[in-house]
């Protein structure tokens, strides 16, 4: 702790500590000057943040292929079956007739909790086993046709036990005990019928049991392969003449995927009825994607014009902690509002990639299409170019081009070819992810170390600088309290003396 002023009266905190204010200005100033390349660092990473959103969504456009040329399916029978079309499927009317719907197998048995409890007790150790059926499993090692499944009962066991290592056992069957009632429930999790051979030793069952080596199954339980049911494919007939099966409730065909809610039924000449199911092109959908892309591009461009137009108030630079500690926090949030407007102002990387976006939209698409020109179905710029080339739709343009030649404009947007027939969302990428590298080269990411943009490298010969700035005010402020300590060891001397003095003169006339 320093006192001063003992001697001389001076308030010395106060005078250092006004000569000190003023020394550091400058460093005040270079505190500033870093807060605000921090702000504009920021302000930039979130404009590529922004960016990176606009580039998903016209990398998720371009990956489905229901974007620009979505179908959508009516089904006369929608409690029997119904149908997504992907932009394969051709407009038109198909029939189908549903016969049977794929189940999964199921298998059950009865035993008391008295009679498992009693079981577990005399079977410590005994192997159980029993045998599932599926298709090539490169994961799990598996090959297609039976597989066998076993576990060991140990004395410990609980029913509850013995059911989560059957589930381990096979992560295709579940198994759950009714207490109440003393039922016990062993099924398959998938449908289908993967036992196709119906003559073999399980009779066809997608469960199988063994006599002996599955006692806890067939002798606790008293389950029976020929006791199971389910484990049946679905079957349907396309368009009156292709019969086909499908292991689940689903199936993919010609662009189109049905699926199955339930049979369609029988005539009165017990021939199976068909539900028909109606293909057409969703125009409304595909204006829905393609005003969800606009909009968003729209937020872009508006985020990248604003920052060139925001005014630059000069006489609002960053609060110092000292200049925060005098004010309300409303008082600094007005503050920052202005002192953050027009950071990326004069920042070239702006302008140039609205001048690259913007001229994306007026070049031409070399293709077999009908379409050349992002103009030609009713997309285009706004008049006014202080808008920064905001994009607008004519609605009634795009739904006539889309139901004319839907796959013209797919070509228009997405044709992956290079050079003059690249299509224009393939171009605005190029031209977004030009921006995404001029600002990570100036402002840097999240994963960048300092040295690895030019801000960072910026900001870190401003850190050297204010640290050295730091250093060289302790000592200004170390040699103030030696001055003025010397000065107080002077006057407290002087004073000494004159009192010494004074006493020598009073004695004198004594």
């Amino acid at each position: 702790m320093r006192i001063g002023g003992l001697a001389s009266g001076i308030d010395t905190d106060s005078m250092i500590r006004d000569l000190m204010n003023a020394e550091r200005i400058p460093l005040n100033k270079l505190q500033q000057q870093r807060t605000k390349m921090e702000w504009q660092r920021d302000a930039f990473r979130d404009i590529n943040k922004q960016i990176a959103e606009l580039e998903r969504l016209i990398e998720n456009m371009r990956l489905n292929s229901n974007t620009i040329n979505p179908k959508k399916v009516a089904s006369s029978m929608e409690g029997a079956v119904t149908a997504t079309g992907s932009a394969a499927a051709g407009n038109g009317a198909y029939k189908i007739a549903v016969t049977q719907l794929a189940s999964n197998a199921i298998n059950t048995g009865n035993a008391s909790k008295e009679d498992i409890e009693k079981f577990i007790s005399e079977n410590d150790g005994e192997t159980v086993t029993f045998y599932t059926y599926g298709e090539a499993d490169a994961k799990r090692g598996l090959e297609a046709g039976m597989q066998e499944r076993s576990f060991k009962i140990e004395k410990d066991d609980t029913i509850d036990s013995i059911i989560k290592k059957i589930h381990a056992a096979d992560k295709n069957v579940r198994a759950f005990y009714d207490e109440a009632s003393g039922q016990f429930v062993m099924e398959t999790k998938r449908t289908g019928d993967y036992n196709t051979n119906k003559e073999d030793e399980f009779g066809g069952a997608e469960i199988g049991f063994k006599s002996g080596e599955s006692s806890f199954f067939t002798e606790l339980f008293s389950m029976s392969n020929d006791q199971e049911q389910g484990g049946t494919n679905a079957k349907f007939t396309y368009n009156d003449v292709v019969e086909l099966e499908s292991k689940d409730n689903r199936y993919t065909l010609n662009g189109m995927t049905f699926t199955f809610h339930d049979v369609t039924g029988i005539d009165e000449n017990n021939k199976p009825i068909n539900a028909t199911l109606t293909v057409t092109n969703d125009i409304d959908k595909a204006v829905e994607n393609i005003t969800d892309f606009v909009n968003k591009y729209n937020e872009l461009i508006t985020t990248l014009n604003g920052t060139q137009q925001e005014p630059i108030y000069r006489d609002f630079p960053p609060l110092t902690e000292e200049q925060m500690e005098e004010m309300s926090e409303r008082q600094i949030e007005l503050w920052e509002e202005k002192a953050k407007s027009g950071l990326l102002r004069r920042e070239s990387i702006i302008p140039s990639a609205l001048t690259s976006l913007r001229s994306t939209w007026s070049s031409t698409v070399d293709n077999d299409g009908a379409f050349r020109l992002m103009a030609q179905i009713g997309i285009t710029t706004t008049e006014d170019y202080m808008d920064g080339g905001l994009l607008k739709i004519d609605e009634n343009i795009l739904r006539e081009k889309l139901e004319e030649d839907a796959t013209s404009v797919q070509n228009l947007l997405f044709n992956s070819s290079e050079g003059s027939s690249r299509g224009l969302l393939n171009r605005l990428e190029d031209s977004l992810e030009k921006t995404i590298g001029q600002i990570e080269q100036r402002a840097g990411k999240g994963s960048f170390t300092n040295q690895m943009y030019t801000m960072g490298r910026e900001l870190e010969a401003m850190e050297k600088r204010i640290k050295a700035f730091e250093d060289r005010l302790e000592q200004v402020e170390d040699r103030y309290w030696r001055q003025f300590s010397a000065m107080e060891r002077a006057i407290s001397m002087m004073n000494n003396q004159s009192a010494m003095l004074m006493d020598f003169g009073g004695n004198m006339y004594q």
